[in-house]
C-alpha cells in the first residue's frame, strides 16, 4: 500500500470528522480513515494506479471569492452555507419546492414522501431566490423536490423566478405529469421552463420495478413526445446500479442519438448512498468503470480517453464529452470548450449548460449564415456526462470544497449537494 494524499472525510457511523488518505494498492485507488469508536474504513474510489488517478486532474484550482462568505464555525462538512473555505460559488442550484412525491423510489436521495411538511410558500421561495441572487446569481436554477410536478403553481414559480433576474430553469422530474397531462409541457415552456432533467435508468420495466418500484418506460417515451411538442430539451438522467443496469448504458446512448434533438444529452449518475439507498457499500462504480463501459457498450464508437474530468469542479466528481452527430450517424468529438459542464469557472459552467441543455432551436437565420452553423451544431451535438455524488463512505472533503452543485435552504444558505444529502449508514442526515 503507496499513501499520496492526505484529506478529511466523517465516520460512515457518527458523521465525526476523521483524517483519511488516498493509497494505492494492487485493485486501485482507497480512500481510507479510521473512527476510534466505530473502527476502520477503506473505499475503492478509482480502478487504476495512481499514475492514472492522478492524470485525471484538471480543470481550475484557483479559489472564487464567495459572495456572502461566511467564516466557519465548527468546519466542513457541518456548516455549509457557504463558508469562506469554500472554493467555488456554485453553477447550478437546486430549489426544492416540494417533499411530496408520487413515488416511493428505494434508491431516492433524498428520501421524498417521508416528511409530512407544507409545500413552502411561493413567498418563502421568493425569499430563497433573493438570497441567491445576493449571493452570486442568477445560477442556473433546478426546480426539485421530491417530485416539483405535484404542485400546481410551477408556472407562477417560474414567472416569480424570472422576474428575480434568473434566466436558466431546469425540471428535475420523474416524466409522470409531463406524460399524463395533456398541454402541461407547453404550460411550463410558456412559463419559461428551459429543460427537463428526465429520470431515465433503464429500457426495461424489470429494471423500473426495482430501482422506481412500478414499470414506468411508457410513461419516459410520452413525457419526451411532450417535451418534444412543447419544444422543450430533455437531459436523460439513469441511475446505474451495478449488477442491475451497467449493462444499458450503450442501449442507453443509443436511444438518446436516436432522439434528438428533443434528447439533448446523457447525464449519468452511478448509485451513491445516502437517503433510501443504503445497500451494501462495496458495491462501487467508479468513473473509470463508467469510461471502459461507455466505450465497449459503444462498440467503440465513443472512447474513454474522449472523456475529462470537470473544470470547474472537483474532476474526481465528474466525466464528460460531447459529440457532433453527422447525417450519416457517425459521431465527432467536439473539443471541451464545446461541451456541457466544461468550464473552468462557475459562470462559464452556467453558460455551458445553459446553452446546450436548452431545447433545439428552430433556425430562422438564412441558410449558409455563421448564425444558422452555431444553431445547426447545438442541434446535433450529444453531451455524454456523469457525476459520482459522495456518500458517508467516500466524502473527500478536498473534493467537497470544489462543489458548485448547491442546495438553497433557508436555514443554511447555500449547501454543496453532497454535505446536504448526506446521511450516516442508517440513514440520518446531516442537513435534511
Amino acid at each position: 500500500m503507496l499513501i499520496f494524499e492526505r484529506t478529511e472525510s466523517v465516520c460512515p457511523v457518527c458523521l465525526k470528522k476523521l483524517s483519511a488518505y488516498l493509497a494505492e494498492k494492487p485493485k486501485g485507488i482507497f480512500l481510507q480513515k479510521t473512527c476510534q469508536v466505530h473502527g476502520r474504513y477503506s473505499t475503492w474510489v478509482w480502478e487504476g494506479d495512481r499514475t492514472s488517478y492522478l492524470a485525471w486532474e484538471t480543470g481550475n484550482k484557483k479559489k472564487d471569492s464567495i459572495p456572502g462568505g461566511r467564516a466557519p464555525e465548527k468546519g466542513c462538512p457541518y456548516d455549509c452555507g457557504l463558508c469562506t473555505e469554500h472554493v467555488r460559488e456554485g453553477c447550478c442550484v437546486l430549489l426544492e419546492v416540494t417533499h411530496r412525491c408520487n413515488l416511493h423510489c428505494p434508491v431516492c436521495f433524498a428520501s421524498a414522501g417521508e416528511r409530512v411538511e407544507a409545500d413552502p410558500t411561493q413567498e418563502k421561495l421568493g425569499q430563497l431566490m433573493d438570497l441567491l441572487m445576493e449571493r452570486g446569481g442568477p445560477f442556473n436554477l433546478q426546480l426539485s423536490g421530491g417530485e416539483p410536478t405535484v404542485r400546481d403553481d410551477l408556472p407562477e414559480i417560474l414567472a416569480l423566478a424570472k422576474s428575480k433576474g434568473f434566466h436558466y430553469f431546469q425540471l428535475n422530474t420523474n416524466g409522470i405529469r409531463l406524460a399524463e397531462e395533456k398541454g402541461y409541457a407547453e404550460k411550463l415552456k410558456m412559463a419559461g421552463l428551459s429543460s427537463v432533467f428526465l429520470q431515465f435508468d433503464t429500457l426495461s420495466d424489470k429494471v423500473n420495478r426495482v430501482l422506481r418500484g412500478r414499470p414506468l418506460l411508457m410513461k419516459k417515451l410520452a413525457a419526451i413526445r411532450a417535451c418534444e411538442r412543447a419544444g422543450l430539451g430533455v437531459v436523460l438522467v439513469p441511475v446505474i446500479v451495478p449488477g442491475l443496469n451497467d449493462n444499458e448504458i450503450g442501449d442507453l446512448l443509443r436511444f438518446a442519438q436516436k432522439s434528438m434533438p428533443t434528447v439533448r444529452g446523457v447525464h449519468f449518475q452511478p448509485i451513491s448512498y445516502f437517503g433510501r439507498c443504503l445497500p451494501p457499500e462495496d458495491r462501487r462504480i467508479t468513473i473509470p468503470f463508467m469510461l471502459r463501459a461507455i466505450q465497449k457498450q459503444s462498440h467503440g464508437r465513443m472512447k474513454a480517453s474522449d472523456f475529462k474530468g470537470g473544470g470547474a469542479e472537483n474532476p474526481y466528481c465528474s466525466f464528460k464529452a460531447s459529440y457532433l452527430v453527422k447525417a450519416d450517424g457517425k459521431l465527432q468529438l467536439l473539443k471541451a470548450e464545446n461541451g456541457c459542464c466544461c468550464g473552468t469557472t462557475s459562470q462559464k459552467s452556467r453558460e455551458s449548460v445553459a446553452r446546450q441543455w436548452t431545447g433545439a432551436g428552430k433556425n430562422k437565420a438564412e441558410p449558409g449564415t455563421m448564425d444558422a452553423l452555431i444553431q445547426d451544431t447545438l442541434n446535433h451535438t450529444l453531451a455524454i456526462s456523469g457525476m459520482l455524488f459522495q456518500d458517508c463512505y467516500n466524502l473527500d472533503l478536498n473534493r467537497l470544497k470544489r462543489c458548485y452543485i448547491l442546495e438553497a435552504d433557508e436555514r443554511y444558505g447555500m449547501v454543496p449537494f453532497c454535505a446536504y444529502n448526506l446521511t450516516d449508514s442508517g440513514g440520518e442526515s446531516l442537513y435534511r
